[in-house]
């Protein structure tokens, strides 16, 4: 019988894919895929905060992990993280009541001591352990600010009502706002002598930073309030809150401003002139969500802890003297500002999540060195090991404080 031809067409020998050729889009859809997934079967299993599920997704796909990303090709998700960070804090600064600070000065005090004392704390500590001076000043700086974006994340996820998460809200934006400023000038700071011309040009940059940003974000709340009167359609009022954050954003980026100060203000002008018209959803809408999951998992590819054999002294040092820098400066002013000592506690806990966007947004890239010149190596090696980890565990932080010991979440 004669050979009849073979008719099928013959299946390709099947094989894993190489991680270093697959498109950079397949990847990140295909990450954010697993991310969505796996943080709803952690919360859903463990009861974990989503966005731990989101930022151990992104860990794993990162050289930590599978290497499905390279860390190098994130720079073209600059734009999208900075949009994600600017509508956190522009929703931030809607929620915030610069009124309270006048009524309860001891609230105000609180918010510049507890991030005084952390500061003080940490560089204290590097550099009692041998770190350059300007360095240990860097790493207190950087240790005293709070995640406004953990925070924000954990408000949208516990929805917690009371005096600790309005003061967490609070105090992250003073610390951080502060810590953000002092990082904008640090390349001056880092290369000034002690001239007086030196004295002067480090002057008129923070004058120049501080009222610049205060009057772009008090002209971009106005502008929002005018917009929505002529705009009045509810369903796509998030657009416009997106492309204002994005406008606004850009300008203080490429004027040499600060977009979180910017965007506070713009946030608590359009509170303040609008009021209850103004309606800030989480995330600004379900493209802010989407940007949200981006955020997170940006954040997880960017966990960094090597040589941890040889730092992990110096972060958990880092650690400890972080908590107790802020757990001592609230509760030194506990009862003069209103808070029980149960209260107390919560909020120190609350505030234990450290974040890595008060470089991002001073930041042209994702890398912390070339942002932060002259830094010692082992400082930004500690510093980046233990805003790795209080980021990743921040969610777990926030969510003991408010759920368990405040008692102001579900």
């Amino acid at each position: 019988m004669p050979d009849t031809p073979n008719l099928m067409p013959q299946l390709p020998a099947f094989a894993w894919p190489d991680p270093s050729r697959i498109d950079p889009v397949l990847g990140v859809a295909l990450v954010t895929l697993l991310a969505v997934v796996a943080a709803g079967v952690l919360q859903h299993r463990l009861r974990l905060p989503r966005p731990v599920g989101y930022m151990l997704v992104g860990a794993l796909a990162g050289p930590l992990g599978f290497d499905l990303i390279d860390r190098g090709n994130l720079g073209g998700w600059k734009p999208l993280v900075d949009l994600a960070i600017a509508t956190l804090v522009f929703e931030l600064g809607s929620r915030l009541r610069p009124r309270w600070l006048v009524d309860n000065p001891w609230l105000a005090a609180s918010c510049l001591l507890e991030g005084l004392l952390a500061t003080l704390a940490v560089g204290g500590l590097m550099a009692a352990l041998g770190a350059p001076p300007l360095s240990a000043v860097l790493a207190g700086l950087v240790a005293g600010s709070t995640s406004p974006i953990i925070s924000m994340a954990s408000v949208h996820e516990l929805r917690p009502h009371g005096q600790v998460s309005e003061r967490m809200l609070m105090m992250c934006a003073i610390n951080s706002l502060v810590a953000m400023l002092a990082l904008k000038l640090w390349p001056l700071f880092a290369i000034a002598g002690r001239g007086l011309g030196d004295a002067l040009t480090w002057t008129a940059s923070a004058v120049y930073v501080l009222c610049g940003s205060f009057l772009l974000g008090l002209a971009a709340g106005w502008l929002l309030d005018r917009g929505a009167r002529f705009h009045g359609h509810r369903a796509t009022m998030p657009v416009l809150q997106i492309a204002l954050v994005l406008l606004t954003a850009t300008l203080a980026s490429g004027w040499g401003l600060s977009p979180l100060l910017t965007l506070l203000v713009a946030g608590m002008t359009a509170r303040a002139r609008m009021r209850h018209r103004l309606t800030v959803e989480p995330y600004l809408g379900s493209a802010g969500a989407v940007l949200n999951v981006l955020l997170f998992i940006a954040i997880g590819l960017l966990f960094h802890v090597s040589n941890l054999r040889e730092t992990w002294p110096w972060v958990l040092g880092l650690v400890c003297a972080r908590l107790a820098g802020k757990g001592l400066g609230i509760a030194l002013l506990a009862r003069p500002s209103g808070l029980s000592w149960r209260q107390a506690l919560a909020l120190a806990l609350a505030l234990q999540p450290m974040g890595s966007l008060v470089v991002l947004l001073v930041a042209d890239n994702f890398g912390w060195a070339t942002q932060l010149p002259g830094v010692d190596a082992r400082v930004m090696q500690t510093l980046l090991a233990a805003t790795a980890l209080l980021q990743l565990t921040g969610p777990l932080w926030q969510q003991l404080a408010l759920r368990r010991v405040a008692g102001e979440a579900a």
